[in-house]
């Protein structure tokens, strides 16, 4: 077997400016599957760390009316808390959040928000609620304005800054509207636009007593380590595989978009491959007819060519790590900056993404493209199985 290695390698060698031709497609081949699914896992992982830190926690227990793509549902979309739910509040294991629908009206417009109450000392999300604290805004309380907290993409589509006051309107349990003033005391800056864009954060305790909603909630966010999953009438348990299912069907849809830029290089790496294996046989007839007339069987000389054949995914594995490696190492440290467009897409996006890459990866990329390879240089070598000696010695192949 190493004979046939050194014989292929030498006979690569000696092709020249052909061999390195293939070798250079191929490589590119490598390099661009690994960065683009590095890429691609390390956007899902971000978006989805993002998330759990700043929204979803370690799972969700929703109110039985609630539904995040009907703003109709959400005049019903809450209840008293129950037993367990509210003792695992009690024990810092779980924070609530009351939704409500109003309107905020900026410098004589007016947008349709969604007003969350949160508690200011909850420590379960990593969310700038302290901001909300009484202690904080005592003078805005007395005043009877409503300290509030925005994202950084609401501030901008309202025209908003910290310190500016601005009218809200609500309606209460009943149906009645009520309005107040409230003041921005705090603008976010977060990749998770679900808790920015559209999106009014005031103290859960004051929302409550502004909507008659007392001990009533909409969501129930766990702590990460909490396991507690039981039924709880009237509430519905989703879980982290849920929640993110909206992230991972997206990264879904774009990999096999990204299939097709794979599967038109690799199509022309083994395109040339296979001319390449084809032309080697049809110039070396005489080599061939040499060989088994020295005494090398039929199945000897197609195992050599398609070591030789097989041998340029092994090369384009060397080139793509001599450039490829430095590159990868380069986005993985330094990330890939993303541009203000991404900002629409509706999730969790950073302005650097940093690619991950994994020895699965990596190692499954080389192989499945060395398979590949191979597969396609045995498929022309088949011509050598019906070969005559005597002919491939006059320079013959039928």
């Amino acid at each position: 077997m190493k004979l046939y290695f050194k014989l292929a390698l030498r006979n690569l060698l000696a092709a020249g400016l052909r061999t390195w031709l293939n070798v250079i497609v191929l490589s590119f081949a490598f390099v661009a599957i690994i960065w683009s699914q590095g890429l691609y896992r390390g956007m899902s992982r971000h978006a989805a760390q993002a998330m759990t830190e700043v929204e979803l926690g370690g799972g969700q227990y929703w109110h039985e009316n609630f539904d995040p793509y009907n703003p109709l549902t959400l005049q019903e979309a809450h209840g008293p808390v129950p037993e367990p739910l509210a003792q695992l509040i009690q024990e810092g294991k779980a924070t609530a959040i009351l939704i409500v629908q109003g309107t905020l009206y900026p410098q004589g417009r007016f947008f349709p928000v969604l007003i969350k109450g949160i508690d200011p000392r909850q420590k379960i999300l990593l969310f700038p609620s302290r901001y909300l604290e009484l202690s904080r805004n005592l003078e805005l309380s007395q005043s009877g304005e409503i300290p509030a907290l925005i994202g950084s993409r609401m501030a901008s589509t309202c025209g908003l800054k910290i310190g500016d006051t601005v009218t809200l309107r609500w309606r209460d349990k009943r149906g009645a509207f009520d309005a107040r003033n409230l003041t921005i005391v705090h603008i976010m800056k977060t990749s998770v636009q679900s808790v920015d864009q559209g999106q009014v954060w005031i103290s859960l305790d004051l929302l409550r007593e502004l909507t008659g909603l007392e001990g009533e909630a909409t969501v129930i966010t766990l702590a990460k380590d909490v396991n507690f999953a039981g039924a709880v009438p009237g509430w519905s348990y989703k879980s982290l595989d849920f929640l993110l299912r909206d992230i991972d069907e997206v990264i879904r849809g774009k990999t096999i978009g990204a299939s097709i830029i794979y599967f038109v290089l690799l199509s022309l790496a083994m395109l040339a491959i296979f001319d390449t294996q084809v032309l080697s046989i049809w110039r070396r007839r005489k080599e061939v007819g040499t060989l088994m007339a020295l005494g090398m069987t039929r199945a000897q000389v197609i195992k050599l060519f398609t070591i030789e054949g097989a041998m340029h995914s092994v090369l384009a594995a060397v080139v793509a790590a001599l450039y490829g490696l430095p590159l990868l190492v380069f986005f993985a440290r330094k990330g890939l900056g993303m541009p203000k467009a991404v900002d629409s897409y509706g999730f969790a996006l950073d302005e650097r993404i940093f690619p991950t890459y994994s020895i699965g990866l990596i190692m499954g990329t080389v192989i499945i493209i060395m398979v590949i390879t191979t597969m396609v240089s045995f498929l022309p070598t088949r011509r050598i199985a019906k070969l005559k000696p005597t002919e491939a010695l006059r320079g013959r192949i039928t």
